[in-house]
C-alpha cells in the first residue's frame, strides 16, 4: 500500500500537469464590426441605412500550444494584432470565433495605466489592480511594502495617479503585476516607456520567475529582449500566424520580410515623392544598390555583422563640372549618424565627370561592424568638403537595410562591434576576441519567400 503525504503531488498528477498545456489557443479570430459610429447611429435612429459593411478581421484561425515554463515572443508589424491577440488570450475581450483554454493564474501588463483610475493614489490603486487580479485585502496588505519598495516611487506612492509621469506608472503597474509570481506573466511592450534603470530591474524579475517555471508572453519590438528572454516566437502578420519557430528563425524571417516591403515601398515611392532629396541638379544618381560580395545578391536587403558589404552609386554628372564629390552617410533607425565619408575625404579626386555618361562608384565595406538594427543611407553629390556649399544631388534614405547577429557570435552590445584583444599584465596575453564570427562560415540569408510564409504553421 502506497502513502502520499499531503503536501506530495503524486507523479502521474506531475506528469499530466506538465504535458498539460498552461496556454492553448484553438482557431482564435477576432474581427469589429462596422457601423457603430455615432454618425451610424443617428442614421439609423432618421431611418436612414447604407449597403451592409463586412466586418474587418484582423486576424483569423491562429492555433497554437503553450507548454509551463515556456518563454514566447509575439512578433509583428504595428497594426497586425499582436496586442489584440494577448487581450484574447487573457480574457480582457473575447473572440469573435475560436476559444482559449488557461490553466493557470494569469498577471498581464498590457495598456500603459489599464485598471488604474488617475484620482486615486498609488497605494489605493495598488489595493484596486490586486483586487481585480483576484487577491484579498490581506494577500495585497502583506506585499504593500514590497510594492512600494520595488516601483521605487517614494512620496509619489501616496499621491493620485494623475501626477505619475508614463515611466512612473509603468513602475507602478509593473511592480503590482510581478508582486505575486503567476503561472502565466503577459508583458506587452509597456516597458518601453520605462527608464532604462527600471528596464534592467524589470528584466532581471522577469529571469527570476521564468527560473521558477512562469511561462512568458512577450510582445517587443527589440529583437535582443526577444533573444535574450524567449526560447520560442510566433510572427503575427496577413491576418494569420506567419511561423512558430525558434526566436533566430523568426526574426530572420521578420526581417527579411521588412526588407523586401521596405524596398518594395521605395521603388514604388521613388519617382513620385521627392521630399528627402533636394539639390540643384547639375549631377544626380540615377541609383543606389546594396551588393552582397560574397554571395553577389543586389538589393537584398540583410547583412549579418561583419559581412562585406558594397555601396554602388550610380550616376550622371549634366554638365561639366570643375569638381565632384561623392558621399554616403549610414544613419540608424532614430536618424542618428552611424558612419559617413565621401571621395574629398578619401583623396579620390576624378571622378570622371563627362556631361550626359553614367557611371558607377562603389563603396566597399570589407566588414560591415554595425551592430544589429535598421539602417538607411543616404548619398551626396556636391563640391568643396561637403554638401553643405553648393549640393548637385542629396538623398535621404536612398536605401534601407537590416544588420542581424550570425547564427554563432560574439555577443555584444552598442551600434558597433569593434575588434579587440584584453591584455592581462602580469603574466601574459589573454586570446583576441573575434569581433564578429567569420563571416564566411554563416550561410546566406533567403529572401523571405510569401509562398512558404503561407505554408508556415497556423
Amino acid at each position: 500500500m502506497t502513502t502520499t503525504l499531503l503536501h506530495e503531488t503524486p507523479t502521474a498528477d506531475i506528469e499530466a500537469r506538465r504535458l498539460t498545456p498552461v496556454l492553448r489557443a484553438i482557431d482564435l479570430g477576432k474581427a469589429y464590426a462596422p457601423g457603430r459610429g455615432k454618425q451610424v447611429a443617428m442614421d439609423r435612429l432618421l431611418g436612414r441605412r447604407g449597403p451592409p459593411q463586412e466586418p474587418r478581421w484582423v486576424f483569423r484561425n491562429i492555433s497554437f500550444d503553450i507548454a509551463r515554463g515556456e518563454a514566447i515572443g509575439i512578433i509583428g508589424t504595428n497594426g497586425a494584432g499582436k496586442s489584440t491577440l494577448l487581450k484574447l488570450l487573457t480574457s480582457t475581450s473575447l473572440p469573435s470565433e475560436g476559444s482559449v483554454e488557461c490553466n493557470g493564474e494569469i498577471a498581464a501588463l498590457l495598456e500603459l495605466g489599464m485598471g488604474f483610475h488617475p484620482d486615486f493614489t498609488g497605494r489605493q490603486n495598488a489595493y484596486l489592480a490586486g483586487q481585480t487580479q483576484g487577491r484579498t485585502y490581506g494577500q495585497i496588505n502583506e506585499v504593500i511594502d514590497h510594492i512600494r519598495e520595488f516601483a521605487e516611487l517614494g512620496d509619489y506612492f501616496d499621491l493620485p495617479l494623475r501626477t505619475y509621469s508614463s515611466g512612473m506608472a509603468v513602475r507602478l503597474a509593473f511592480s503590482v503585476a510581478t508582486a505575486f509570481r503567476p503561472d502565466i506573466l503577459v508583458v506587452d511592450e509597456a516597458l518601453a516607456v520605462g527608464d532604462a534603470y527600471f528596464q534592467h530591474k524589470s528584466f532581471a524579475r522577469i529571469r527570476q520567475f521564468l527560473d521558477e517555471g512562469t511561462t512568458l508572453l512577450f510582445v517587443s519590438h527589440d529583437p535582443s529582449s526577444i533573444k535574450s528572454l524567449c526560447t520560442r516566437a510566433l510572427l503575427i502578420g496577413d491576418g494569420k500566424l506567419l511561423l512558430d519557430s525558434t526566436p533566430d528563425d523568426v526574426l530572420d524571417f521578420y526581417n527579411a520580410m521588412i526588407a523586401e516591403r521596405t524596398l518594395a515601398n521605395e521603388k514604388q515611392t521613388a519617382p513620385e515623392d521627392f521630399n528627402g532629396r533636394s539639390g540643384n541638379g547639375r549631377a544626380r544618381y540615377d541609383a543606389v544598390d546594396l551588393i552582397a560580395p560574397r554571395t553577389g545578391l543586389v538589393n537584398q536587403g540583410i547583412f549579418r555583422v561583419g559581412e562585406p558589404m558594397t555601396v554602388r552609386l550610380t550616376y550622371t554628372a549634366h554638365e561639366q563640372l570643375d569638381e565632384l564629390v561623392a558621399g554616403v552617410l549610414i544613419k540608424n533607425r532614430v536618424g542618428a549618424d552611424a558612419f559617413g565619408t565621401n571621395t574629398w575625404f578619401l583623396n579620390i579626386k576624378d571622378l570622371g565627370n563627362k556631361p550626359g555618361v553614367p557611371r558607377t562608384l562603389d563603396f566597399v565595406f570589407d566588414q560591415l561592424n554595425l551592430g544589429p538594427g535598421s539602417y538607411s543611407i543616404a548619398t551626396a553629390l556636391h563640391r568643396d568638403l561637403d554638401h553643405l556649399g553648393e549640393s548637385y544631388d542629396w538623398w535621404e534614405r536612398a536605401a534601407i537595410f537590416t544588420v542581424v547577429l550570425p547564427s554563432v557570435a560574439t555577443h555584444f552590445i552598442g551600434t558597433a562591434a569593434l575588434p579587440l584583444k584584453v591584455v592581462l599584465d602580469p603574466p601574459g596575453v589573454i586570446p583576441a576576441v573575434p569581433a564578429p564570427a567569420d563571416p564566411a562560415a554563416a550561410q546566406p540569408l533567403p529572401p523571405a519567400d510569401p509562398a512558404s510564409a503561407d505554408q508556415a504553421p497556423g
